[in-house]
């Protein structure tokens, strides 16, 4: 007969298959089957042996699971911190971070974050860190993509999906927001705006996004007839400061800029912090947009208009990709480009009054 209810006794100690295939009267196979999804078992003998597997608080050993189905349902993440460690926190990577952990949620996978520095374990760093773990697939964030590291793990066959990387192979391939859009879709609204001087700070050009939302800036400037004049393309590294002194360089401009798309909202807040302390009203005298929706663009006043990027959602398609690769339904993985959507606030305004003000800042 098997019993109903379980006291605490039996709820706090640790059963095995053995105990859970007595309770149910059935062998340790057919529990092993019903437990790990098998067609073979009746639909009343597996609901019966998984719940009393529940009552009693068994785990399958997830070793010995891994053994037998030749996967480790476990998904490695190396994420490359260095660059914030020099610069500060990165809310855009964070936020990244957090839709991959949420999207993976769903599919039985755990993730385990590594730590490989290439720099001190050379070109196979990241293939090792993976086989040591047995992982079943790699998720890239931050890394440089030139690393003879990261060539040799997409070399190796190990399924792997950058995030905003450019990675691509036979198993590889990569998930970012559409940034070419994206930043087209910025410079359009300024120019609905009726603004002509659109400026950008750009983020470092060896970041994909980066270089993908300048290629976006400089295509739609060129299908608008837009000049883009010496000095409107001023470079920055994604963080505040550099958005601040972008701002000062373009208000020093003979003729400075009525609109300035940022490439990160943290440049475009530093921008607005640079144009408010040089006595300009933002949104009146100039405008300015920015990038990636990050906590702090809904925060500061005047609220930032900006384009999001849906981070559940890219980390939604890294985990699709990812498992696709891993289950071998791809013959050749394609690169996903996430639409961003345009949040429109209160940072940018026409351009009259700013063009009267901004060659009063020229002035100065």
């Amino acid at each position: 007969m098997i019993p109903t209810r379980y006291g605490p006794r039996e709820q706090s100690v640790a059963v095995d298959i053995r105990e859970v295939a007595r309770r149910s009267g059935v062998s340790m196979a057919t529990v092993s089957r019903a437990l790990n999804g098998r067609p073979d078992v009746s639909a009343a003998t597996r609901s019966r042996i998984e719940e009393i597997a529940r009552r009693l608080g068994y785990a399958p050993n997830q070793q010995a699971r891994a053994l037998v189905r030749r996967r480790s349902d476990m998904v490695g993440l190396i994420w490359d911190t260095s660059y914030v460690e020099t610069k500060g926190r990165s809310p855009f990577l964070s936020d990244m971070l957090v839709g991959l952990k949420m999207a993976l949620a769903d599919t039985g996978y755990h993730l385990m974050l590594l730590s490989p520095q290439a720099a001190d374990h050379g070109v196979n760093a990241f293939v090792q860190a993976a086989m040591q773990h047995g992982l079943d697939g790699v998720v890239l964030m931050g890394v440089d993509a030139d690393l003879p590291a990261l060539a040799a793990l997409i070399n190796s066959g190990r399924p792997c999906v950058g995030l905003d990387l450019p990675v691509q192979g036979s198993r590889a391939s990569y998930v970012s927001s559409d940034n070419v859009a994206g930043a087209g879709t910025a410079v359009r609204h300024l120019h609905g705006l009726g603004h002509r001087r659109i400026a950008t700070i750009l983020g470092p050009q060896s970041m994909m996004a980066a270089s993908d939302r300048l290629a976006g800036y400089q295509a739609v400037m060129g299908e608008l007839g837009l000049d883009v004049p010496d000095g409107y393309l001023q470079e920055g590294d994604f963080f505040r400061e550099s958005g601040y002194t972008s701002m000062q360089a373009l208000l020093a401009l003979k003729k400075p800029p009525t609109a300035v798309f940022a490439a990160g909202d943290e440049m475009a807040v530093g921008a607005m912090q640079a144009a408010i302390d040089a006595g300009l009203e933002i949104a009146r005298d100039i405008s300015i947009v920015g990038y990636d929706d990050i906590e702090l663009a809904s925060i500061v006043r005047p609220s930032l208009t900006t384009v999001s990027q849906d981070y559940l959602a890219i980390g939604a398609a890294a985990v699709t990709l990812l498992t696709q690769i891993i289950d071998g339904e791809l013959d050749t993985p394609q690169p996903v480009h996430v639409p961003g959507q345009l949040l429109v606030r209160d940072s940018a305004g026409p351009v009259r009054a700013a063009q009267r003000r901004a060659r009063k800042a020229s002035a100065l």
